[in-house]
């Protein structure tokens, strides 16, 4: 019944006779019938069947197609839900290292404080020894200031005295100190030195320069002849140290010059140096040897 369709009519049947106006009503007679439409059923049949089979070939034709979109759908899927597990994993890894480096970072910068930490500890030390040492040296400084005014008092005196001594209360200067002797703008001392005295030509130099002088230097004949007369030839005393020296394969003075042939001609020989004797003049001997010397200076002006 659901496939079929139901018509309905109503029919209405007269008679020939014309009756009453009155009774015209009665007369007549309505049958509903009801009719079966079987060929419009069978031709909804008809098409139903042809479209059945056409949905049929469609649904065939089309399930290739669905089945092929299935698959990429489900491999789309598969692709998607490996990027997403992937990208997960990739952030959970991340997400440990981070956590690993930021630990190591705090580790790192932790030993870094602690280690300024001892550093600013250790200079702080160095900066107090230190303070301590300029204190230190600050007063070793305010001293040998006070003893260099106090020595150039002294100093000072030494000399008053030494070059203008008092003599009944009243002072006279000379051009040497006491004890030198002078000549030609110059004064020397003699140091008349028992053997077990005596010196080597360097010792000989420093014991002069400790006296504010060297040793003499001589630069021409009366200064030559003064020096050699004043050598006198004592018991244990063979000579008398002077300034000159072989060097480089010349006789040079204490104060860099050379020496020149018209005070003396003796063949430079290195390692030796000259002495002075009354008796001998200049002679070359070893400067190991140990003999008295003559230191000079120059004379003040007066």
């Amino acid at each position: 019944m659901a496939e079929d369709e139901v018509n309905y009519a109503s029919v209405v049947f007269k008679s020939n006779k014309n009756p009453p106006s009155g009774a015209k009503k009665e007369e007549e007679t309505v049958y509903d019938e009801v009719k079966m439409q079987h060929k419009t059923s069978e031709q909804t049949a008809d098409t139903k069947g042809f479209s059945q089979d056409s949905d049929k070939k469609d649904e065939e034709t089309r399930r290739p197609h669905c089945q092929w979109l299935a698959c990429c759908l489900g491999i789309l899927c598969v692709i998607l839900l490996s990027g997403i597990i992937a990208m997960m994993v990739h952030l959970a890894l991340k997400q440990t290292c981070d956590v690993s480096e930021l630990k190591k970072l705090k580790d790192n910068l932790t030993n870094h404080n602690q280690q300024l930490s001892s550093e600013n500890k250790e200079l702080n030390r160095n900066y107090s020894n230190l303070q301590v040492q300029y204190e230190n040296l600050t007063q070793q400084i305010r001293d040998m200031e006070t003893t260099w005014k106090e020595d150039n008092v002294t100093r000072a005196q030494w000399s008053i005295d030494q070059y203008c001594p008092k003599d009944n209360n009243r002072r006279t200067c000379k051009a040497c100190q006491q004890e030198w002797d002078n000549n030609q703008f110059s004064c020397y001392a003699f140091n008349n030195a028992v053997r077990s005295k005596q010196k080597t030509w360097e010792e000989a130099r420093e014991d002069c320069r400790g006296k504010n002088s060297d040793l003499a230097v001589i630069v021409n004949e009366g200064q030559k002849k003064f020096t050699t007369d004043n050598s006198w030839k004592q018991a244990g005393i063979s000579g008398y140290w002077i300034g000159l020296k072989v060097e480089d394969g010349r006789w040079k003075w204490v104060d860099g010059t050379n020496l020149t042939n018209d005070l003396w001609n003796e063949p430079p020989v290195n390692g030796r140096c000259a002495t002075s004797l009354k008796s001998q003049g200049w002679r070359s001997v070893n400067c190991a040897d140990k003999n008295a010397w003559i230191c000079g200076k120059k004379a003040l002006s007066v």
